[in-house]
């Protein structure tokens, strides 16, 4: 299916690796140019180079903290007029709510909440002048389905949420569409990392963890990258236009409600 993009500009956050790099690969292959941030300039200048050279679009690196106003002014100055907006960040730890003081929770609300809806207050209004646009936020399954110990989290990207259901439906009418986009686990470094952690708390092997924890899967196994970026580019196609305000959960079944 051709996802009717081709020539778009994008911004993908966080896109050096995981699920962020997952969609800046399904876009690209779309014909996307890219604007890609993350912190750490390393592994943002070799994804960078990857993507362009795999697929011949333009891509700009942008290695800085998007939490920070500097850091986001920095990355619109790169992508000043965005059809495409993929809002991503790391969630917070996870922990128990009685050892969080305010400056974790205001840390969250910064990454998880804040920065995404600035993007959004940046770009929107550009977007419906122009008549077309996609913004996609990665949130979680948490949204959800609460996780007891990943608090900060469930908080922080629930208020997005609440936020963008009323935004969402405000800008539809001009060609702009606005939504969540919820991963369950997937096979990235900070599922690995987690693993890892269970794995020496249990004294087992991790190799023994994450396949005990695949097969107890619905799916019987973890997504992939690939397979999210491919719902993220659906999202941004011309084919998601009467779509806006929703929450997509990807969790290969993981969720066992009905609604």
């Amino acid at each position: 299916m051709d996802m009717g993009i081709r020539g778009r500009k994008a911004i993908v956050c966080a896109a050096s690796k995981g699920l962020g790099k997952g969609c800046a690969m399904a876009l690209a292959e779309e014909g996307v140019d890219l604007v890609i941030n993350a912190r750490t300039k390393s592994e943002l200048d070799a994804t960078a180079d990857e993507i362009a050279r795999k697929f011949g679009v333009k891509v700009t690196a942008v290695a800085v903290d998007v939490t920070t106003e500097a850091g986001r002014n920095q990355v619109l100055a790169a992508c000043p007029e965005p059809d495409i907006i993929v809002n991503n960040a790391g969630g917070p730890p996870p922990g128990d709510f009685r050892d969080w003081n305010r400056d974790d929770w205001i840390k969250a609300i910064d990454a998880n909440m804040l920065t995404p809806i600035e993007f959004i207050k940046a770009s929107v209004d550009g977007m419906m002048k122009r008549g077309f646009g996609r913004i996609v936020n990665i949130t979680s399954s948490s949204v959800k389905a609460p996780i007891d110990i990943l608090g900060l989290s469930n908080g922080a990207r629930s208020g997005l949420t609440g936020f963008v259901a009323g935004v969402a439906r405000k800008t539809i009418r001009n060609g702009v569409t606005i939504n969540g986009l919820l991963p369950g686990p997937f096979d990235t470094d900070r599922l690995r990392g987690t693993m890892r952690v269970r794995a020496s708390k249990a004294g087992v092997k991790f190799e023994e963890e994450y396949a005990a924890n695949a097969k107890a899967h619905p799916a019987g196994r973890f997504g992939t990258a690939e397979e999210f970026g491919k719902m993220c580019a659906f999202l941004c196609s011309v084919h998601a236009g009467y779509m806006t305000g929703q929450n997509i959960l990807m969790d290969g079944g993981q969720y066992p409600g009905t609604y």
